[in-house]
């Protein structure tokens, strides 16, 4: 359970991937037994003291990674940020490459003493 906060600070808090997976199956078994989606994550969340929208993100993320729920799985976002970094490190490299051959194409024009 997290650590008590004063009523209105922005919290900081990390959550554990097994408190996650805790209360995306809490919120699942919750929807099973009521039938209804209405107020589960709410519920769930003040039960463990977590905040309500980092909750339904989890479970929003869980019904994408499952095939439930339309979006970009968990894996496929760590691939594109992977394929964007590499990217920026290419273009990086290439307008150092390009600054490169600009010096050494005006060292081969200029005229010999």
């Amino acid at each position: 359970m997290p650590t008590q906060k004063m009523p209105g600070a922005p919290s900081t808090r990390r959550y554990s991937v097994e408190e996650k997976a805790q209360a995306v199956r809490l919120v699942r078994q919750l929807r099973a037994e009521l039938g209804t989606d209405h107020g589960t994550v709410k519920r769930v969340a003040h039960q463990l003291g977590y905040g309500v929208e980092s909750v339904r993100a989890w479970v929003r993320q869980a019904d994408v990674d499952d095939g439930a729920a339309p979006g970009v799985t968990t894996a496929d976002r760590a691939r594109i940020k992977e394929l964007e970094q590499e990217v920026r490190e290419l273009r990086r490299v290439n307008a150092i490459l390009k600054s490169a051959s600009a010096f050494f194409a005006a060292e081969l024009d200029r005229p010999r003493r």
